[in-house]
């Protein structure tokens, strides 16, 4: 592999791969899709039909994900499994077409994505090109039609991890959470914050809930976890602002 294109291809809905994205589809070799298992099997789906809408002829490559082991602490776990899967697509890739490699990446390569700490275990490192995608962020602020800041108003992305962990972020008027399985936003006090939630976002399935923080945030609950269980899996992502 001297060749690696990492093409952001938005949040699940095919109109969201750009014009460069679909050219490289189009131009690349091979495409590695990774599966989850059979509960999450739609997610390798919602790729090739995004392989198809672009009219990509590449050889398409699986490879099973690896399991991070929970036992292990957060950071070194994190560490063992990038590591692991940097090995699958090295295995995976054996003896496939020589040419570009495309991987097909959720949202944009380098927002709060691990693909491009991955594609540096590689050896020898082959050349990477990272092709722009729609993030969860640009969906969630367009899905409520609100802006992403206030005027003069800090902004910090952050994960539930670290809202539940150390609260508020200091000086921060709006909050976005990305990766957050635990609904943290119940660590905070929700006096004058306002909640907008997103799952699926772009996606036929989209869920959206909206309001302050002390009456939406119950219903988010509710609303995530029936989506989880009827699909099997969620990606969403909010954002909080203080009035």
């Amino acid at each position: 592999m001297t060749d690696l294109w990492l093409v952001g291809i938005g949040t699940g809905n095919p109109g969201h791969v750009t014009l460069e994205g679909q050219r490289a589809l189009r131009e690349a070799a091979v495409v590695l899709i990774p599966r989850k298992g059979a509960a999450k099997e739609d997610l390798a789906e919602l790729r090739l039909e995004i392989l198809r809408a672009s009219g990509s002829a590449a050889r398409v490559v699986p490879f099973e994900m690896p399991v991070r082991d929970e036992t292990l602490p957060y950071a070194e776990r994190v560490e063992r499994w990038h590591d692991e899967i940097a090995l699958r697509w090295a295995a995976a890739l054996e003896g496939a077409p020589e040419g570009p490699v495309a991987l097909l990446v959720w949202g944009d390569p380098g927002l709060y994505d691990s693909t491009l700490r991955i594609a540096a275990r590689l050896q020898p490192k082959p050349r990477v090109r990272v092709v722009p995608g729609i993030t969860a962020l640009q969906a969630l602020t367009a899905a409520h039609a609100i802006p992403f800041n206030t005027v003069n108003g800090a902004v910090v992305v952050t994960t539930g991890r670290r809202l539940r962990d150390h609260g508020w972020p200091e000086g921060a008027g709006t909050v976005v959470v990305m990766l957050d399985g635990e609904c943290s936003f119940r660590h905070l006090d929700p006096e004058g914050v306002t909640i907008w939630w997103g799952g699926f976002l772009g996606m036929p399935e989209q869920v959206l809930e909206a309001g302050p923080l002390a009456e939406t945030g119950p219903r988010v609950e509710v609303t995530r976890a029936e989506a989880r269980a009827r699909h099997g899996w969620i990606m969403d992502t909010y954002l909080l602002r203080k009035a």
